[in-house]
């Protein structure tokens, strides 16, 4: 027995000399400039696991949301209202929210206004469960939350650069990307779920709780994300130079036209999926759960994915082709009727949004220095989100006016054309690569 006690020491020593080198060679694949690398930062964690739980009660208050619109008012139009409420204020308001990203501390912004959808969130589920909850109410808090999350974006898209080493920013940004088309996976199964269970109120009274994650994280986090000094001239100068930066570069302005077109055209396609699920492919709201979470799986493929495209291919192919991709996939869409082979095809829309919004946002992101990312991130913002509800409503009533299948073969038609010009006119995006500037990394309080 004494023989046996003196050898096992040694038998695991060997064993954990024959373990630890491939484990090692995991480590450094995954966390030493692999596919998860920003997560080897302890701020960047927390912040991010808290967006996570947060995020997953958004999508599933919108999910919900949507689909109560459509199931009350039967219109595709009122359903683009609702989402024209929640992302109008991001065309009206974003540059301003950008500006004061650049200058207030970006934490307590995010705090700040967290705590205000929070208690949107709270009041549209006490309404709904007084059976108050009109479409003008409906519209007024959804608009209420949607000026909080304006001010909130920018603030949190330009603090995840302060969280990281620039080393790691290209993934921090895709792993950001990834967690919050995860949550877009997950949200919507979930919130089939519960609808059918608790009713509509239950799902904004879980989305409520929910943002209580991402400001508890916040308080947690240790990187100081310092304001700096009011801007010489006020506010409206401080706007009018980010305005000159974004269109006086040939590399960004075309970028955000770009986006804008694609935004406009494709992404605002996510209206309409309420109405396909039911009026096409005949399903009810688990059916339109799946469809919309399956286009969020496609995005969490496509963040791990486009970080390891990024090492051998520039960005503004990534661009390119993610363009056109999502154009072609949107196309098959419209031509599509089985519900299956729709769940695929939307797996693949989620995959090439993702790649071409989270590469546009890294470019745009390491091509500028700290005091103008804010403003350059609202105008993102402002084309990407803002954008998107306006497009929305043009599909909306489209749809109403013709059908749900020729208003998606319209948007695929414009995204896959505007892919085609910017490959064959490769002087459109030739600037369109990360930027080597000097080294930055997180201010440690």
């Amino acid at each position: 027995m004494v023989q046996m006690t003196e050898e096992r020491p040694e038998a695991q020593e060997l064993e954990a000399d024959v373990i630890a080198p491939p484990m090692d060679i995991v480590k450094r694949t995954l966390f030493h400039g692999g596919v998860l690398s920003a997560f080897r930062n302890r701020d960047y964690t927390l912040l991010l696991s808290g967006a996570f739980v947060s995020n997953i009660g958004t999508w599933i208050h919108n999910t919900v949301l949507l689909w109560y619109v459509k199931d009350t008012y039967g219109s595709n139009a009122s359903v683009a209202a609702v989402n024209l409420a929640n992302f109008l204020p991001v065309l009206l308001f974003v540059i301003i929210a950008g500006s004061l990203a650049d200058n207030l501390n970006r934490k307590k912004i995010i705090i700040m206004t967290q705590a205000v959808m929070m208690l949107a969130a709270l009041a549209l589920a006490i309404c709904t469960q007084a059976g108050v909850a009109s479409l003008p109410v409906i519209l007024v808090i959804t608009a209420v939350m949607g000026v909080a999350f304006t001010f909130t974006f920018p603030a949190t898209r330009s603090i995840i650069p302060d969280l990281v080493p620039r080393a790691d920013m290209q993934n921090a940004i895709a792993l950001d990307a990834a967690q919050f088309n995860m949550t877009r996976c997950i949200g919507p199964a979930i919130a089939a779920l519960i609808f059918s269970a608790w009713g509509v109120q239950a799902a904004f009274y879980i989305n409520a709780a929910s943002f209580m994650a991402v400001i508890l994280a916040l308080l947690a986090v240790r990187t100081r994300t310092p304001g700096l000094p009011p801007p010489p001239g006020g506010r409206a100068r401080h706007v009018r130079e980010g305005m000159r930066y974004a269109w006086g570069h040939k590399w960004s302005r075309n970028l955000l036209i770009v986006l804008g077109i694609f935004s406009f055209s494709g992404t605002s396609f996510i209206v309409l999926l309420p109405g396909i699920t039911k009026d096409v492919l005949h399903k009810g709201n688990v059916g339109y759960g799946f469809l919309l979470g399956f286009v969020g799986m496609g995005a969490v493929i496509g963040g791990p994915l486009v970080t390891l495209l990024g090492r051998y291919i520039k960005e503004r192919e990534i661009i390119k082709y993610s363009t056109l991709g999502y154009g072609l996939l949107m196309l098959l869409v419209s031509f599509c009727r089985t519900y299956w082979v729709c769940v695929l095809l939307a797996l693949g829309l989620g995959i090439t949004v993702l790649m071409m919004s989270a590469t546009v946002n890294t470019v745009l992101q390491s091509r500028v220095e700290r005091e103008m990312r804010g403003r350059i991130m609202s105008f993102y913002i402002m084309v990407f989100q803002g954008v998107l509800p306006v497009g929305g409503l043009a599909m909306g009533f489209l749809s109403d006016r013709t059908s749900l299948p020729f208003t998606v073969f319209i948007g695929g038609i414009t995204c896959a054309c505007l892919g085609a010009v910017i490959i064959l006119v490769p002087s459109i995006l030739r600037e369109a690569a990360f930027a080597v500037l000097p080294q930055e990394g997180p201010f440690k309080g």
